[in-house]
């Protein structure tokens, strides 16, 4: 299969892709945000207990 082939066939397949609509978009742009937010905030949480207790420990 050569290069122009494959870019063909890039092409014809991505005439099928279903893309999403701006509400659908909007709806899942704010979900990943506000799922990073939360994970990120969650491991500081952990991050600041953990390092608490250890300096108790070895203080």
């Amino acid at each position: 299969m050569n290069l122009v082939t494959f870019f063909k066939n890039v092409s014809r397949e991505m005439k099928k892709v279903t893309w999403p609509r701006r509400r659908e978009l909007t709806r899942y742009t704010i979900t990943v945000i506000s799922t990073v937010a939360f994970v990120a905030v969650f491991f500081a949480v952990i991050d600041l207990g953990i390092t608490q207790i250890l300096n108790l420990f070895f203080e």
